[in-house]
């Protein structure tokens, strides 16, 4: 324990500095690491921290301190007061109510009229808003006193389906009305908003 104490208190040291403008020691007869470079201080080892702590006035790196001045010359410009009187965006259950959309049966894991026909009997089908990001797929439980199969032909994959039935879709009550071509399974289709005595009649 002695030894180490007297090796202490006589091992010359070597201020270092890095790109950062950090302070170090360092012994003076070891190689000074990459990344650091001498800062013209050599002494004891209680010299060498007191230099540092006399230099070493503002602990953040060079590159923090750089930013912070060149914020506090160019401070980005203030936020916008939004506008309370501005137009909302409109909701995706406002675009999809108005006028037709083009859309697309939704069918896993293939998508043909034999398919589609067992949806229908199990009265719950997918339709799929091909032209909206990431093409919303809607399901829903068919209201077959609103629907029509009369002029669709499944077994030769021919005519036009007409599909009605309810659906929330953001927390908004609708109605989803598609006509499906049975030749493609795609057609065009929009949302009717339900009010809450609609909701409840249905």
């Amino acid at each position: 324990m002695t030894n180490t104490v007297e090796t202490e208190e006589t091992t010359m040291y070597q201020v270092v500095v890095n790109h950062e403008e950090q302070y170090s020691i360092w012994p003076e007869h070891k190689e000074i690491p990459p990344g650091w470079k001498h800062a013209g201080k050599t002494g004891l080892k209680t010299d060498c921290l007191a230099h540092i702590k006399e230099v070493w006035t503002d602990m953040r790196p060079l590159s923090l301190r750089k930013k912070m001045e060149e914020f506090a010359r160019n401070p980005p410009p203030p936020a916008p007061i939004p506008n309370p009187n501005a137009p909302r965006a409109k909701s995706l259950v406002d675009r999809l109510s108005e006028g037709d959309h083009t859309v697309a049966v939704g069918l896993r894991p293939e998508k043909t009229v034999k398919l589609f026909k067992e949806a229908i009997d199990r009265g719950y089908v997918h339709i799929r808003f091909t032209e909206t990001k990431g093409g919303t797929e809607l399901g829903f439980r068919l209201d077959h006193v609103s629907s029509n199969f009369k002029a669709a032909d499944f077994e030769n994959g021919k005519g036009t389906a007409h599909l009605e039935g309810n659906l929330t879709l953001d927390y908004v009550k609708v109605k989803c009305v598609a006509d499906i071509d049975l030749s493609t399974l795609e057609g065009n289709g929009h949302l009717v908003k339900l009010d809450t005595s609609e909701t409840a009649a249905a």
